[in-house]
This record gives C-alpha cells, sequence and structure tokens, in this order.
C-alpha cells in the first residue's frame, strides 16, 4: 500500500491510503476521494518526502514497522466494519437518500440501512439531521 499525503482545494490536509498510484488517480478521477474535514472531492496530492528504498535488511524491518502494522489493522478493521454492515442492514441501492429521509421523518419504520448516495445528497441529508457516515472501500488486495 502507498501513502500519500493529500490536500483538499481548501487547503485541509489529510492522508490516504492506496493500493497503488494508479488506484489513486481512478478514485480522484471518479470524485470517490474526500476531504474528511469540509468533504471537497476536489483532491490532490501534497508534496512529501520520498519513501527511499534501502537493503532487504532494511525492507524487512520497514514491513513490520509500527506505521506498516497499524496500517493493516486499520484495513482489518475497515474490512470487519464493512462486512457487518452488510450482514446486518438492508441495501437499499441508490435509494439511499430517499430511504434515509422517510426513515428519519418517521413515513416508514426504522430499520438500519445501506446503499449509494451522491455528496450533494449526503450533505442534505446531514443539513437535515438524518445521521449518515460513509462506507469504507476496501479493495480485495487491501483486505489480504
Amino acid at each position: 500500500m502507498i501513502r500519500y499525503a493529500l490536500l483538499c482545494e481548501h487547503e485541509h490536509e489529510f492522508d490516504g491510503w492506496f493500493g497503488s498510484s494508479s488506484v489513486f488517480d481512478k478514485q480522484a478521477a471518479a470524485s470517490e476521494i474526500a476531504c474528511p474535514v469540509c468533504g471537497s472531492v476536489d483532491v490532490r496530492k501534497a508534496l512529501m518526502a520520498p519513501n527511499v528504498s534501502g537493503t532487504k535488511k532494511s525492507a524487512d524491518r520497514d514491513a513490520s514497522s509500527p506505521q506498516a502494522e497499524l496500517a493493516q489493522k486499520m484495513v482489518t478493521m475497515m474490512t470487519a466494519l464493512r462486512k457487518h454492515v452488510e450482514d446486518n442492514c438492508d441495501y437499499v441501492g441508490d435509494k439511499f437518500a430517499e430511504t434515509a429521509r422517510r426513515i428519519h421523518y418517521e413515513e416508514e419504520p426504522h430499520r438500519d440501512i445501506y446503499g449509494e448516495a451522491t455528496l450533494e445528497e449526503a450533505r442534505e441529508l446531514i443539513e437535515e439531521g438524518v445521521e449518515v457516515a460513509p462506507l469504507p472501500v476496501v479493495t480485495p488486495r487491501q483486505a489480504n
């Protein structure tokens, strides 16, 4: 996995972990990366110092570094969270915003749901007081 320092259009700094540079490029082009501070999807890589490879001995040390272990724990936790939601909630597809709103306003019985929503739909739901949170996207390669 590759860690990039990222910046949104409002200069908020945050980190992102990606399977490869091309994975970042694809997700950025599809507006799938959002700033955790403001929600902007206008995200770019920030300038950061390169991680220069050393000897095999140092590469072995890096693979078991606290940062690598933490990254793997985070991926494991994100995978478990996603699986829990998928196993215990109703999938409503692209009707997520509409269904969440109806449940919030008690127009239909409460149930836990997940599905797809645009960034704009998610913002509107939050402004209305509807509790929503993005599910982590974990690729099969990240989960291994």
